[in-house]
């Protein structure tokens, strides 16, 4: 990456008194991939329909590669979009839609021809480049709309829930062409979507979005092991949440009473204050009898989800807490559960991540 290409500098967008952004600052660098992310109403599409400009910011500025971009119209900047819907033409041919951009900058029917079915080769669909596009399957019409923004060899991309109207296998092999492309290209990528397994999956930098607001930038991994606040605490992953108050702390370790129990973090706190701290259902282990350990709990079991290898269990504490353990099938076999059971749950205080919002 070489510097800065996309810079919001204090943006709020607002339709009518409804605030929809509120005072977003963010830059994205030259060949990143983001993925912006966050609950319905968020504020996520709305950003990246003011980068496209089809919004208007209310106040700031949004910059690409230096030049302010406010009042510049959408036909006239470089940022095509891949829609959810795609918007591809249903009368025109796979190599029609892609040559469409083309044509519309006066591009040479030869010229734009060549380039439209070099995409089509690129995307490995060029032997249906003379089919209509509504005759082909959801995962083809995607790679239709992929070719027909790249073949205008944008800076960037801007992808607004490409994938969410495909089956779950076409999804994964679609993250697979998108985290390649944009490897190879070294084109920006802006990705919309209310889909972790998505945003973690081909991201570099994921952007959590909350009531307008960005509430954590960070690498998956950052995110997902060191959310930064209770809501992207309970909006990413499968975490545990307790609160309570410290009841002792010193030489960076503390001991937080919670309503169902009393336990082990570390992290500089001060006895006497309020606090929460997460801990991923990755990270809890489950016993028959009670451990020797540094955090345990005695729970019941609720329910198991099953998602391919990797099971969720469901528990209950005494005090009516949920709490959440995940691990591979062939653990859990290792047990004979029912439901009802009791069982011990366990965890190593530096695995229990402290939240700033206590």
């Amino acid at each position: 990456m070489s510097g800065d290409l996309v810079v919001f500098d204090d943006v709020r967008k607002s339709f009518g008194e409804f605030v929809a952004v509120k005072q977003m600052n963010l830059t994205i660098g030259q060949g990143e991939f983001v993925a912006i992310m966050g609950p319905s109403g968020c504020g996520k599409t709305t950003t990246l329909r003011m980068l496209a400009g089809l919004e208007a910011p209310s106040t700031g500025e949004i910059r690409l590669d230096g030049r302010v971009m406010n009042d510049v119209k959408p036909h006239e900047r470089d940022t095509p979009m891949v829609w959810q819907s795609l918007a591809l033409f249903p009368f025109l041919s796979a190599r029609e839609n892609v040559e469409f951009g083309l044509r519309m900058r006066g591009v040479d029917k030869a010229t734009r021809t060549s380039r439209a079915m070099d995409w089509l080769d690129r995307m490995g669909i060029a032997e249906f480049a003379d089919r209509n596009v509504a005759t082909l399957s959801g995962g083809q019409r995607q790679r239709v709309a992929l070719a027909r923004a790249l073949v205008m060899e944008p800076q960037i991309l801007l992808l607004d829930e490409p994938l969410s109207a495909l089956d779950a296998h076409l999804v994964i092999r679609m993250q697979a062409v998108l985290t390649q492309l944009q490897r190879e290209l070294g084109i920006t990528f802006v990705y919309v979507t209310h889909s972790q397994s998505e945003a973690f999956a081909m991201a570099d930098r994921v952007v959590i979005m909350s009531q307008g607001e960005i509430a954590q930038i960070g690498t998956p991994k950052e995110i997902y092991r060191a959310p930064a606040n209770r809501f992207v605490a309970e909006f990413v992953g499968r975490n545990n949440i307790l609160s309570g108050t410290v009841t002792a702390a010193e030489a960076g370790q503390a001991r937080i009473a919670t309503p169902s129990g009393t336990f082990t973090v570390h992290g500089t706190l001060t006895q006497g204050q309020r606090a929460s701290f997460a801990v991923s259902a990755d990270l809890v282990h489950v016993h028959s009898e009670r451990p020797e350990a540094e955090n345990t709990l005695g729970c019941r079991l609720l329910s198991e989800e099953f998602v391919g290898s990797v099971v969720t269990l469901f528990l209950e504490s005494e005090d009516g807490h949920e709490f959440k353990v995940q691990m591979q099938e062939r653990q859990l076999s290792q047990f004979d559960l029912k439901g009802g059971e009791a069982l011990w749950l366990d965890w190593q205080a530096a695995h229990a991540h402290i939240l700033d919002d206590g």
